[in-house]
């Protein structure tokens, strides 16, 4: 069974499973009926931040032009453009035992492509959530529903998964960002060229 946060709950996610070592994190969403005349194509990226709460370097910004980091701890398993269908639109694999030292959150975010051109936002999505699953057994650990929450907003920050005494823990967070990928990439200190 599933933990179901709701926003600003945290949950450990190892104490209660020490063997935890690869996750996937899923990501879907439902596009609402009335229809603004051009796809959604939403994207997710992850922010793999150190102590400042800013990515160390552009490597730490994984996301469709980036997929994987480095360290192999965090692969991006491609870009759905149209976000159609049931379960998770897109996911991205964790390897924790990879992650660096020196990287002490990471934050997965959900962005609107080309939003303001488009004339789209938040609040024409629907049934967001944010999953993680243990990968060695296929079972879901947490989930959290965003909830009908946003409006105008072109990116949120879903969660984090960070460090705590040794603990990998989720905090849900669910808050929106006006800007889009460019706002996001701004606050965890990339260069959004």
């Amino acid at each position: 069974m599933p933990i179901n946060l709701s926003k600003g709950q945290k949950v450990s996610l190892t104490k209660g499973n020490p063997g935890l070592k690869n996750i996937m994190v899923g990501l879907g969403w439902d596009v609402n009926a009335f229809d603004s005349g051009v796809d959604f194509d939403l994207d997710t990226a992850a922010f793999m931040v150190d102590d400042s709460g800013r990515c160390p370097s552009e490597k730490e910004f994984i996301f469709y032009g980036n997929l994987e980091h480095t360290s192999g701890s965090v692969k991006h398993m491609g870009d759905n453009l149209t976000g159609g269908g049931d379960g998770d639109d897109e996911q991205i694999m964790i390897d924790l035992s990879l992650i660096p030292q020196n990287i002490s959150k990471i934050a997965f975010t959900v962005t609107i492509y080309d939003a303001d051109n488009r004339r789209q936002n938040f609040g024409q999505v629907s049934n967001s959530f944010v999953r993680i699953v243990d990968q060695a057994t296929g079972e879901e650990i947490v989930r959290y529903d965003l909830g009908e929450d946003f409006s105008i907003e072109t990116a949120i920050v879903v969660g984090e998964l960070y460090r705590n005494n040794g603990e990998w823990k989720f905090n849900a967070i669910g808050s929106g960002f006006q800007g889009g990928l460019a706002a996001l990439c701004g606050h965890y200190g990339i260069d959004a060229e």
